[in-house]
């Protein structure tokens, strides 16, 4: 029986991992974005100058020493842009990860879903308010008390299928490789109890996006990767982001990510970089680049995606721990500057992409995690990313408030 050693201090990827970062700076500065500045009220500052970029790969280079194979970023905003690599692309190979290379986003998917479904909203084709049962008839047991809203914002009190389905490691690498229809993975939910009654408190479920994809077919008749495509990948150039399907490689160049697992009393590296996607399928399947994520929450927070009134829906009445609203939730920085976006898990990654609310900064990370823990080097960077300078006390606050990560994990036992 396999098992995984939950150690998360005392990284062994110290030993694997040799390489030092990378940095690139673009040529040219994001243009036409208004940047909101001035002080923070807790000691703290969002200021208007040049990016750090010394502090910047510094800290990337901290993800990699702390916790991870391969880490990579980018920084967008008015002050000008910038992109890092650390780590290397494979474990025993001395080749370092392409700054532009691609990764999966895990839950940042869950995005693409709520802008796809707050446009059929604008468009008059479903409401907020229709209920489960109106667009998947049987789907769920009380599909009739599930709202549209209650999917988008984890309220709809519907059982996780990932907890039934990724119950031990042996579960996991039986369904590597399996294709799984959507129908499969509501089904796995709708045989448990539900959580909570519909609307009466917040729990993260993947299933409510499986079922927010499932009603995007039903609503315009094609599968919500299409529709992703058609109304947010090709009219942003989106290039490098794909909706993979049952495609189990990625297409581009890539650091592989690792899974640590017991062998003979040893923890070993297990790469995890292929694997069917349809598992997490329009809760987690995207594969992207840093550059096409910053490009695309600037769309969506720009107002570029959705019309005035949805895209204010789904910023509006954040709950739970996460502060989330549909499809998006907040991260708040010391001094109070509030970030949104969305990060994401799927075996061998971890994602984070977020911009200050008025779309003019961006940053995103991909960290390819191995035995260890890189959050405090993850805050700096996202500190030196966004201008924020803070006193040791807030830096320590926000060090506590660990960026959530959620998605596809594997079971520590």
């Amino acid at each position: 029986m396999l098992s995984r050693r939950s150690v998360l201090a005392g990284s062994a990827a110290a030993a694997l991992v040799a390489g030092v970062g990378t940095a690139s700076r673009a040529d040219a500065s994001v243009g036409g974005l208004n940047r909101a500045g001035g002080s923070n009220r807790a000691g703290g500052s969002h200021h208007a100058g040049g990016l750090d970029r010394a502090a910047l790969q510094e800290a990337l280079d901290r993800i990699v020493a702390t916790g991870a194979t391969a880490a990579l970023a980018r920084v967008d905003g008015p002050s000008g842009s910038w992109r890092g690599a650390s780590g290397v692309v494979r474990l025993g190979h001395p080749a370092r990860p392409s700054a532009g290379g691609q990764f999966r986003v895990g839950s940042i998917t869950k995005t693409f879903v709520a802008t796809v479904i707050l446009q059929l909203v604008g468009e008059r084709r479903l409401r907020l308010g229709d209920t489960l049962e109106r667009w998947l008839p049987g789907a769920i047991p009380n599909g009739d008390r599930i709202t549209i809203r209650n999917l988008l914002q984890h309220t709809s009190g519907i059982f996780d299928y990932t907890e039934a389905l990724f119950g031990s490691i042996d579960d996991v690498l039986a369904a590597r490789y399996r294709t799984f229809r959507p129908e499969e993975l509501v089904a796995l939910a709708a045989e448990r109890p539900p959580v909570f009654e519909p609307g009466t408190s917040w729990s993260y479920s993947n299933t409510n996006y499986i079922l927010l994809g499932m009603i995007v077919r039903v609503v315009t008749g094609h599968p919500y990767r299409k529709e992703v495509d058609r109304r947010i990948l090709r009219p942003l150039g989106l290039r490098g982001t794909e909706v993979p399907g049952t495609d189990t490689t990625i297409d581009g160049p890539h650091a592989h990510g690792y899974e640590p697992i017991e062998r003979d009393g040893e923890i070993v590296p297990l790469d995890f970089t292929d694997l069917n996607p349809s598992m997490a399928g329009s809760a987690g399947e995207i594969v992207s680049t840093t550059g096409d994520l910053n490009r695309f929450y600037r769309a969506l927070l720009g107002g570029r995606l959705l019309r005035r009134p949805q895209l204010a829906e789904m910023l509006a009445d954040p709950v739970g721990e996460s502060g989330y609203g549909l499809g998006i939730y907040q991260q708040i920085l010391p001094g109070g500057l509030t970030l949104w976006g969305h990060s994401g898990g799927i075996f061998g990654y971890l994602s984070y992409s977020f911009s200050t609310a008025d779309a003019a900064t961006q940053l995103t990370v991909s960290v390819n995690p191995w035995i260890g823990d890189f959050d405090e080097a993850l805050n700096d960077l996202a500190l030196a990313a966004f201008g924020v300078t803070a006193p040791a006390a807030a830096r320590a606050a926000t060090r506590a408030k660990r960026f959530p990560t959620p998605g596809l994990r594997m079971p520590t036992a």
